[in-house]
């Protein structure tokens, strides 16, 4: 099953790479601007879940700079998932307000608050 997983995971990052979708052309002023509102997010992933790389390929159709953060491999961020969020489930958006922190779990979610924010 572990083999399965990897093989299908690497196929997963292959065709992400192969058909890897265009970002938006921004003014470096308005790139900088949105650089910035992105400072205050994080996303906690795995590199070939196939949900996280959906969300990837959104920050990169909206040329949104977004921390990434493994949480997988990195045992510190997969604490910080689990107190923060309550859960170790990816992807979840870490999204830092003057209010408190919100964590946004389902890819489909994340989406749209990405082209909400962004488009």
């Amino acid at each position: 099953m572990k083999v399965i997983r990897w093989l299908l995971g690497r196929l997963i990052l292959v065709g992400n790479a192969v058909f890897s979708p265009r970002g938006v052309k921004r003014s470096t002023e308005q790139q900088q601007q949105v650089n910035d509102k992105a400072s205050k997010l994080a996303l906690y992933q795995f590199e070939a879940c196939p949900f996280c790389v959906k969300v990837r390929r959104a920050m990169k159709r909206q040329s949104v700079q977004i921390e990434l953060r493994d949480a997988k491999n990195n045992s510190q961020h997969r604490q910080e998932l689990e107190a923060g969020g309550g859960r170790v489930k990816v992807p979840c958006l870490r999204i830092e307000t003057p209010e408190g922190v919100q964590w946004m779990y389902e890819s489909s979610d994340i989406v749209a608050y990405l082209e909400k924010e962004y488009a």
